[in-house]
């Protein structure tokens, strides 16, 4: 059964990034780009992993995807061009494949392949994680911060609008 839903969730994964680059919207794009984010973080929890589920879903499908649509509402990116066609044809994939995300993830609730097996020695718990970050990693944790907030001055001064001068002075 793990297999079979370790398949599903990579073939929902494939397709929603193949619809995320052939998109003409980025909004959609962005969207399908969440949805195979989800996708891959089941395959992660699947796989015993829950902790890079977690980072999965809080840093690329939360920060970064908001941070893209961030850039893409500033910017004002729009599609080239409306689709012709009943309406089922531009929201029907992305329906289907949360759907079946959404079968995928109840079924791995319902049923988790995880809860037998013994936990290995690699087990690194979350309070140890946050150990090593804050504590003997702590300087290179400020030093990304510094990074990231110097990344968002520059994606706000590449963003903004100039003043408009007269053309008389």
């Amino acid at each position: 059964m793990a297999s079979l839903l370790f398949y599903i969730l990579g073939f929902i994964m494939l397709t929603a990034t193949l619809l995320c680059i052939t998109r003409r919207n980025p909004v959609h794009a962005v969207i399908y780009l969440v949805v195979g984010f989800f996708a891959l973080a089941l395959m992660f929890y699947l796989l015993g992993a829950p902790l890079v589920a977690a980072w999965e879903v809080i840093v690329y499908a939360g920060a970064i995807m908001v941070l893209f649509l961030f850039i893409i509402m500033m910017l004002g990116l729009a599609p080239q061009e409306l689709p012709e066609g009943p309406n089922w044809h531009r929201w029907g994939p992305l329906v289907l494949l949360s759907s079946s995300l959404m079968a995928c993830t109840l079924l791995l609730i319902f049923q988790d392949p995880a809860a037998t097996e013994i936990i290995g020695t690699y087990y690194l718990a979350p309070q140890e994680l946050g150990e090593a970050l804050f504590g003997r990693y702590a300087l290179a944790v400020e030093v990304v911060s510094f990074q990231l907030l110097f990344a968002s001055i520059g994606a706000y001064m590449l963003g903004r609008s100039l003043p408009k001068e007269d053309d008389e002075s």
